[in-house]
């Protein structure tokens, strides 16, 4: 992936991943022997920021080539929040074991608990990174380690991601993420504690990953992730000390810690080019493309306020495309979807990413209703925002 960890540490993204493991352990095993404990699911309306059912439906059979590798906790995790929060970013190292080169072409992600999990990053580490994860595994307290943003080490490339909405993500044949010999996958957790007794619920999630051998004729690909700002400001009848923006960062900066608080800022200098933040519930950000690819599958991600978003490429010229379109957004509709044909993107090309946030929403979101009202900026939290679309793409070499 061509600088993607790189621009995602600048802008501090995501959350857009399994195991706690000590000193090497590893918990990857074929899919026959594989132990993934089953999930629990809870009903709940739409907007619900992963606390619905999960429905897990058995993989698709393996294409020519394919095969199915397991990945899973050894044993339960029980997340917390800090600081009177309500949310946590946990970062797991889990070892495929891949001895061998290899392309990831599939997954899917088995949330175990979905009452608390709100979605799911995967991370490649090279086998040269690998070490310093261990090491980082070991000094944290508990199994894992925080994290927001990215893997929180090395130099990880972002390969897999789940949201609800999602399930198996089957790549198109022909393409998939480089595995080399010894890389190893970091899982970053974003855990929703708002309908959770703290203390009181644990989670064992699990993956399960599609390989083929590196020797199969696959073109490489990159996620490209492209954050747009979020300035939505309390409703009118709405009062409280968080409907100022000031106080509103800080409160962020105490939740999760300055790195995240510096977001809305950045977000403002790069998109608005450093005009004070225009407070209002569309929000859009224009990035250039900065090498020649395919685009094969787009994504969209925001919280429970989210209302609608849409990826455009190049928008307002003659080449203008749609690449994706959500004008009924809620939080189920997370998925990949791959575009009907490959897009062709390169130098001079732009991105812009649009976000309409929905401000009623927070009555009538049960998770929301009973906080207190503010201004709502980029932020890891459920009660945060965000404003993030995601281009899967292949590139020549």
């Amino acid at each position: 992936m061509k600088n993607v960890h790189r621009r995602v540490r600048l802008f501090g993204i995501v959350a857009a991943s399994l195991a706690a493991l000590l000193l090497g352990t590893s918990c990857g095993a074929d899919s026959d022997t594989g132990s993934i404990p089953a999930p629990q699911t809870s009903s709940a309306g739409p907007h619900t920021g992963g606390h619905g059912t999960v429905d897990i439906p058995p993989a698709a059979p393996p294409r020519s080539g394919e095969r199915f590798v397991d990945l899973g906790m050894p044993r339960p995790y029980r997340p917390s929040a800090r600081d009177g929060g309500t949310d946590e970013y946990r970062c797991f190292l889990v070892d495929p074991g891949l001895t061998e080169p290899a392309f990831l072409t599939g997954s899917q992600f088995l949330p175990q608990n979905g009452a608390m999990v709100h979605h799911a990053i995967f991370f490649r580490l090279d086998a040269a990174a690998v070490a310093s994860a261990r090491e980082l595994d070991v000094a944290t307290p508990g199994d894992g380690w925080t994290c927001f943003g990215d893997a929180g080490i090395g130099d990880a490339a972002w390969v897999a991601h789940w949201a609800p909405g999602a399930n198996e993500t089957l790549l198109a044949p022909g393409v998939g993420y480089p595995m080399p010999p010894g890389s190893q996958l970091v899982m970053q957790v974003h855990y929703n504690l708002i309908d959770v007794r703290p203390g009181d619920d644990t989670d064992r999630s699990g993956i399960r990953l599609r390989l083929v051998g590196g020797g199969e004729d696959v073109d490489p690909l990159h996620t490209e992730l492209l954050p747009a700002p979020v300035e939505l400001p309390c409703a009118a009848e709405e009062r409280g000390e968080l409907c100022r923006r000031e106080a509103a960062v800080r409160d962020l900066v105490r939740r999760f810690g300055a790195e995240s608080g510096g977001q809305p800022e950045r977000l403002n200098r790069y998109c608005n080019r450093g005009r004070a933040p225009a407070a209002g519930s569309t929000q859009h950000c224009d990035r250039p493309v900065t090498g020649a690819g395919l685009v094969q599958a787009v994504a969209g991600h925001m919280h429970l306020l989210g209302r609608a978003i849409r990826i455009e490429l190049n928008p307002g010229t003659p080449r203008a495309q749609v690449l994706l379109d959500i004008p009924t957004y809620d939080f189920d509709q997370q998925a990949n979807r791959v575009l009907p044909r490959p897009v062709a993107v390169g130098p001079g090309d732009v991105y812009r990413v649009t976000c309409t946030h929905d401000v009623t929403l927070r009555q009538r979101v049960p998770q929301l209703r009973n906080l207190p009202p503010r201004y709502v900026v980029w932020g890891e939290g459920t009660s945060d925002e965000m404003c993030l679309g995601i281009v899967v793409l292949s590139r020549p070499d």
